[in-house]
C-alpha cells in the first residue's frame, strides 16, 4: 500500500482542484440538491475509474500518438464543455423544473469522462507513478485509485454545492453563481487545445 501513497496524492490534487466535473458537480449540488445529483457523482466516478484504467494499458499514449484522433477528441470536448457552459449560463434555477433542466444522468456523466480533458491529463500523468508495474496492475491500481478518491472528491463538491445553495437567496445571487460556473467551463474549452 505504502508504494501507492504518492500515487494517491497525485490523484487527489489532480481531481480536487478546480476542472469541469467539479464545477459541474458543485452547480448540480447547488440547483437540484444532493440526492438528485447522486447518479452524476456515480456516473462521474466511474467514468474517471475506466479512464484511468485503459490509460495504464496504454489506450492514451495510443491516442496521443495518433494527431487526427487527439484532434477530434478535443473539438468534441470543447464543444461539449461549451455547450454545457452555454446552458448554465442561461440556466434559470427557479425554472429548473419547468424547463425540463435537470442533472446529468449516470451515462451522460461516464460518457463525458471519454472527452474529459482534465481526466486524461490527469490519468496520463499518473502512469509514471505505476510504470514499473505491468499493464494488468498499472490498469487496477489506476482504475481504483481514481474511482475511489474522485468519488470522495464529487461528494465534497457536490455537498459543497448543496450548501451554497442555502446563501443563494436571490435571482441576482443565482445568476452571479451560474455565471461564474459557466465562465469556468469556458475557460475549460479553451484550456483544451492548450
Amino acid at each position: 500500500m505504502a508504494e501507492f501513497l504518492p500515487l494517491i496524492g497525485f490523484v487527489f490534487f489532480g481531481l480536487f482542484s478546480p476542472g469541469p466535473n467539479v464545477i459541474l458537480l458543485t452547480a448540480s449540488g447547488a440547483r437540484f440538491g444532493f440526492r438528485p445529483t447522486l447518479p452524476h457523482i456515480i456516473g462521474v466516478a466511474i467514468g474517471v475509474g475506466i479512464t484511468a484504467g485503459i490509460t495504464g494499458f496504454g489506450v492514451g499514449a495510443l491516442i496521443l500518438s495518433m494527431p487526427a484522433l487527439e484532434t477530434v477528441l478535443k473539438v468534441i470536448a470543447c464543444l461539449w464543455i461549451l455547450w454545457m457552459s452555454y446552458k448554465l449560463w442561461n440556466a434559470k434555477p427557479s425554472e429548473g423544473a419547468k424547463t425540463g433542466d435537470r442533472p446529468f444522468t449516470f451515462l451522460e456523466a461516464v460518457l463525458f469522462q471519454w472527452v474529459n480533458p482534465k481526466v486524461w491529463a490527469v490519468a496520463l500523468s499518473a502512469t509514471a507513478y505505476v510504470a514499473a508495474k505491468p499493464p494488468s496492475t498499472q490498469a487496477l491500481a489506476l482504475a481504483l485509485a481514481f474511482s475511489c478518491i474522485n468519488l470522495c472528491v464529487c461528494l465534497f463538491w457536490t455537498y459543497a454545492g448543496t450548501l451554497l445553495s442555502y446563501l443563494l437567496k436571490n435571482e441576482t445571487a443565482w445568476t452571479i453563481f451560474l455565471r461564474i460556473m459557466a465562465v469556468g467551463l469556458f475557460v475549460f474549452s479553451l484550456l483544451v487545445f492548450i
